[in-house]
C-alpha cells in the first residue's frame, strides 16, 4: 500500500468519525427538545387538572382551597386567561377588589376578547359606585358574547342607575326579540316602568316574565309591588300568599306586612287583624311601629277597643313624634264618646304632618259630631289644601255644598273652649 493510499484511508476514517459525532450531537438536541416539549405538555395537563379542581372548589363555596389550587394552576401555566378569571372571582368573593381587578386585567391582556373578564371588571366598577365604566364593561361583554342576556341586563341596569331610562329601554328592546324566552329582559323593562310610575305596564311586564320563570321569587315580589301600586290588591294578595307558603319565606316580616295591607285594602279586616297580631307577638314585633299602626287602624275599623287601645299605647310609646299614634288616640277617644279629647289628639297629629290629609278629615267628622259645621268645613278645606285629590274630603265637602276658601285650620281644641 502506497503512502497516498494510506493517507486516503486516514481521511475517510476521520470523516466517518466526524459524521458519527455530528449525528450523536443532533440526536442529543432532539432528545432535549422532545423532553422539554413533553414537560411543557405535562405542565399544561397538570395546570388544566388544577383549574378544574379549583373551579369545583369555588362552586362548592370553599374559597380558601379554590384560591390555593388556582395559584398552583397558574404557577404551572401562567398564560391561561380563564385561570386568571377564576382567580379574580375567588378574590372578588373575598372582597379583595384591587387584587381581583389585577387578575381580570391580566386575563384581558392575554385575551382582549375574554367576555368574562369584561363582565367581572364591570362588577368591580359597580361595587365602587362607578356606573359609567361598569356599563361600558358590561356592554363590551354583551358585544363579545351576544348570546348571554345577563350582560345586556347588567348594562341596562347601570344606565338606569345613571337615570338614563330611555337609553336603557332602547338597549333592552333592541334585543327583546332575540331574548324573547328570557325573563330577565322583561323584568328589567318592568323596573323601568315602575321608575317611570307606570305600574300597570310594569305589572304586565312582570306577569310576562313570570310566565317564563314561574318559580322566580324576585319576579313574584316585583309583581306583588306593581299590583299594589295600581290597586290590584286581590292579585297582589294571591301572589304574596304563594310566597309565604314556601319554606324559605316562613316568617318573613316584609311579606307578612304586605299581605296584611292587601287584606286591609280588600276590607278583609278580620284576616288582617289575625295577620297583624301574629306580627306583633314576638320581641321584634313589640318594636314594629308599622305593624302596631296597621293593627290600630284595623281594630278601629272593627270597633275592637282592646286592640285599638293596646296599639295606641305602643305607637305613642315607640314613636311619639309620629302623627299616627295621635290619630289612633283620636279614634279611640271618639269611640269612647270623648270628642273633645279626640280633637286634642288630632291637633297633635296635624302638628306632626304637613302633607297627610287624614287628620283633617277625621277632625271635620268630630267637629260635625259636635255641631260645629263651620269649623268642619275649615278642616275639610285644610285637607284639600294638603291633598287636592283626597276623595273622603271631596265627598264630605260636596255633602255640605261648601267651597274651598284656603283658610288654614289650627287649634280645633282651643276653638271649642
Amino acid at each position: 500500500m502506497t503512502v497516498r493510499t494510506t493517507a486516503r484511508f486516514t481521511v475517510l476514517a476521520l470523516l466517518a468519525a466526524a459524521g458519527t459525532l455530528a449525528g450523536c450531537a443532533g440526536h442529543g438536541q432532539y432528545t432535549k427538545d422532545h423532553i422539554a416539549a413533553a414537560n411543557s405538555k405535562m405542565s399544561m395537563l397538570k395546570s388544566g387538572t388544577e383549574y378544574q379542581m379549583a373551579q369545583q372548589q369555588f362552586m362548592a363555596g370553599d374559597l380558601e382551597k379554590a384560591g390555593k389550587t388556582i395559584d398552583k394552576s397558574l404557577a404551572l401555566n401562567p398564560e391561561v386567561p380563564k385561570s386568571h378569571v377564576l382567580r379574580g372571582r375567588v378574590l372578588l368573593e373575598k372582597g379583595r377588589l384591587e387584587q381581583s381587578r389585577e387578575a381580570f386585567t391580566r386575563a384581558e391582556e392575554l385575551d382582549p376578547k375574554n367576555f368574562e373578564a369584561q363582565y367581572y371588571l364591570g362588577i368591580i366598577h359597580e361595587r365602587i359606585s362607578e356606573p359609567q365604566p361598569a356599563m361600558e364593561r358590561y356592554l363590551a361583554a354583551a358585544t363579545l358574547d351576544p348570546t348571554n342576556p345577563q350582560y345586556l341586563v347588567a348594562a341596562a341596569e347601570m344606565l338606569m342607575a345613571m337615570t338614563k331610562m330611555d337609553e336603557a329601554e332602547t338597549l333592552l328592546n333592541s334585543r327583546k326579540e332575540q331574548f324573547r324566552y328570557n325573563p330577565a329582559v322583561r323584568q328589567t323593562l318592568g323596573h323601568i316602568a315602575m321608575l317611570r310610575e307606570d305600574p300597570k305596564l310594569a305589572a304586565q311586564l312582570f306577569a310576562e316574565a313570570l310566565t317564563l320563570a314561574p318559580d322566580d321569587t324576585s319576579i313574584i315580589e316585583d309583581l306583588v309591588r306593581s299590583n299594589m301600586a295600581c290597586g290590584r290588591y286581590g292579585e297582589a294578595e294571591f301572589h304574596v300568599a304563594r310566597l309565604l307558603e314556601r319554606e324559605e319565606n316562613k316568617g318573613r316580616r316584609d311579606l307578612l306586612h304586605t299581605r296584611a295591607r292587601c287584606l286591609m285594602s280588600l276590607n278583609r279586616s278580620v284576616e288582617a287583624r289575625t295577620q297583624l297580631l301574629e306580627l306583633t307577638l314576638n320581641k321584634e314585633g313589640a318594636r314594629d311601629v308599622h305593624a302596631w299602626i296597621d293593627l290600630g287602624n284595623v281594630a278601629a275599623n272593627l270597633k275592637d277597643r282592646a286592640n285599638l287601645r293596646t296599639a295606641t299605647q305602643r305607637v305613642l310609646a315607640l314613636a311619639p313624634e309620629r302623627y299616627e299614634g295621635w290619630m289612633l288616640r283620636a279614634m279611640l277617644s271618639r269611640m269612647d264618646g270623648n270628642n273633645q279629647q279626640a280633637l286634642n289628639a288630632l291637633d297633635e297629629a296635624m302638628l306632626r304632618t304637613a302633607t297627610d290629609a287624614t287628620p283633617c278629615v277625621l277632625a271635620a267628622m268630630v267637629l260635625e259630631d259636635l255641631g260645629r259645621s263651620d269649623d268642619a268645613v275649615l278642616a275639610l278645606q285644610e285637607a284639600l289644601t294638603r291633598d287636592p285629590n283626597n276623595s273622603a274630603a271631596k265627598t264630605l265637602m260636596g255633602a255640605r255644598g261648601a267651597t274651598l276658601t284656603g283658610q288654614p285650620v289650627v287649634g280645633h281644641s282651643a276653638a271649642s273652649e
